[in-house]
């Protein structure tokens, strides 16, 4: 009797139990980076998205993305820092050159982030600009965990008192928003992709 019952577990875990063991959801993090700012940043939230479980984190710039990374991604989030006001060239052309035909990246989870030279100069634009191209491919927008970062994450560089160090470094107010945003969009991706 114990033997047919050993049996009929192992059926069962062997039909049913695999199903619920999932592949772990991706999250892309993409960026552009001139002095090492936004790439801190982008590393920031690529930590706070590695450490939901379940998760696997590819950090990439946008010159190194590739149409297939975009596709096989669960969540894309993008980095730019500000140039007047807007997402960098750079940024504007990866964006452009994203797949549109039958909306292959529609459903998929978008979030942002930006750094500027200073308070008030573009960061909130430069983020509402890639969520905005993001809604176009009908993307599912997620901001920041709070209404300190509702558009995603930033990071102030130069004006004082954010002014950093040297090149590539930020405060670590906006370490902790990055790592925040990252969290948030790989708990909502988990969750958004059991449904």
């Amino acid at each position: 009797m114990r033997k047919i019952h050993y049996l009929f577990f192992l059926f069962v875990f062997t039909a049913f139990g695999c199903q619920s063991v999932s592949a772990p959801v991706t999250v892309l993090i993409a960026y552009y980076s001139r002095d090492g700012h936004t790439k801190t940043l982008a590393e920031a939230v690529a930590r706070g998205a590695g450490s939901v479980k379940g998760v696997k984190v590819v950090l990439l710039t946008v010159a190194e993305v590739e149409t297939q990374h975009l596709l096989n991604a669960d969540a894309i989030i993008v980095g730019s820092p500000v140039y007047n006001a807007n997402v960098a060239p750079a940024v504007s052309e990866f964006i452009a050159s994203w797949p549109f035909e039958n909306a292959p990246l529609k459903d998929k989870i978008g979030a942002a982030f930006a750094t500027g030279g200073g308070i008030s100069a573009g960061e909130e634009l430069t983020q509402l600009s890639i969520l905005h191209s993001m809604l176009i491919f009908g993307m599912v927008i997620v901001g920041g965990p709070n209404w300190e970062q509702p558009f995603g994450a930033s990071a102030i560089t130069h004006e004082k008192p954010f002014s950093g160090p040297g090149e590539g470094k930020i405060d670590a107010a906006f370490i902790r928003k990055g790592e925040a945003l990252g969290k948030r969009v790989a708990e909502l991706t988990l969750r958004h992709n059991k449904n």
